[in-house]
Parts: C-alpha cells; structure tokens; sequence
C-alpha cells in the first residue's frame, strides 16, 4: 500500500458555513462538493437538516474536507489538536491569507523569515483551526 494522499478534515461544530466563506475569502477556496444532513434519505432532525455533513474545498491544488460534526456539534470520536499547513509559493499571498485569517482570529506567529530559508507565519482562525504557511524566500 501506498499513502497517495493526506487531506484534512476539519470538524467545526456547527459553524462549517461561516467557515466556508472565511477560506472563500481568505484561502481562494473553491467549493467542490457540499452536502447537507438533510439531503440524506430518511429521517433527520429538523435542527440538522442544513448542517453540513461533508464539504471539499480546493485551495490551489490542495484538497480541504469539512463538516458541521455530528448532532452534538462535536466530532464522531475524540482526538488531539491538529495543524494545517500550507505551502505557498508566493509571498504576497502568504501576508494576505495571514492578515485575512487573523482578522478574526489570532496571530501565533507573525510572519517571519524563518531560519530554514523561508517566510513563516501561523494564525488560529476564529473557529479555532491552526494554521501554518511557509513560502520560500525568493518565490512571488
């Protein structure tokens, strides 16, 4: 077996919506595919049925999955704390998604030319996902 892929999935209990224009706006995302509880057959909770179930996002060549959790808002199992880092290849699109993320959320890390050769920067979004950028110097 080979791992072809590894592709994100945030749950954003209840706010995948909201979530969705934010990476529009900030990200460029593109929606690729949505699905809502209550496009399923058979019965669902009239509280549920525009609660997005499953989302795929595509930021530049990068897949992005996302879903509302289940009816408790929260994920189907417990879990740990998770990064999404993205690789960009222009340093005016990093300082943009940045301030753009930040805006409602709160910079980690403030862009900086990071020892490794590359800008850096990193901002927990207002929904609480944590986001890394690296873009190497001299690119954009």
């Amino acid at each position: 077996m080979t791992i072809q892929a590894a592709t994100p999935y945030l749950i954003l209990n209840g706010k995948a919506k909201d979530a969705i224009e934010l990476y529009r706006s900030a990200l460029g995302a593109n929606v690729e595919a949505i699905q809502r509880f209550g496009d399923m057959p058979g019965s669902c909770p009239e509280a549920m049925k525009e609660r997005v179930m499953h989302a795929a996002l595509r930021v530049g060549k990068a897949l992005i999955m996302l879903s509302d959790g289940g009816p408790d808002g929260g994920a189907t199992s417990g879990g740990g704390s998770v990064c999404v880092a993205l690789d960009l290849d222009d340093e005016a699109e990093l300082r943009r998604i940045v301030a753009a993320l930040s805006a409602s959320g709160k910079v980690v890390q403030p862009v900086i030319d990071a020892p490794w050769g590359a800008l850096f920067g990193a901002v927990d979004d207002t929904f609480g996902i944590h986001w890394m950028f690296n873009c190497s110097k001299g690119q954009g």
